[in-house]
């Protein structure tokens, strides 16, 4: 994960271990199929959504990625350590490296659309932490995230200083 400073994916992971996790918890369940299914405007205004948006400092500006991020939240249904290229790429991808290079490719509803279908392919599982600050952070990620999908860790330090 790029260093994050301000600890957002760890507010995200458990703004996500609240509201999304508690599978036997039917609150949980109507808000996490509402995020999924809902138009950006219906998401925003979700109480717990705003909730997250103030835990992370996020303001009107940021909408559309405070959207993105609570709708993918709500497709994940297990933390793992994993981050989600890791879970998809490797030796026996379970997306292709097409589709995962179209997915880098993608912008706005495009890119939710491929990160939904990826997170999906992942049994719905990988670390929320880590996805979370990448979604708040994606031109910064995406460099890492090729090197994750192929099963190699990034030079951290040559990509700090190539992004900066």
């Amino acid at each position: 994960m790029i260093e994050d400073p301000k600890g957002l994916g760890a507010v995200a992971l458990g703004w996500w271990r609240r509201n999304i996790e508690p599978r036997d918890n039917p609150a949980a369940r109507a808000l996490s199929a509402r995020l999924r299914r809902g138009a950006p405007m219906a998401v925003l205004c979700e109480p717990r959504v705003q909730d997250l948006a103030h835990e992370l400092s996020l303001g009107p500006s940021r909408a559309a990625e405070l959207v993105r991020l609570a709708a993918l939240l709500a497709e994940l249904r297990e933390n793992d350590p994993a981050p989600l290229p890791r879970r998809v790429g490797g030796e026996d991808p379970v997306l292709s490296q097409l589709r995962f290079q179209r997915l880098l490719r993608a912008e706005g509803e495009e890119l939710t659309a491929q990160l939904r279908r990826a997170i999906v392919m992942a049994d719905r599982s990988c670390n929320v932490a880590a996805l979370a600050s990448d979604l708040l952070r994606w031109d910064a990620a995406r460099p890492r995230w090729c090197f994750h999908y192929f099963g190699a860790d990034a030079p951290a330090k040559d990509i700090q200083e190539k992004t900066a």
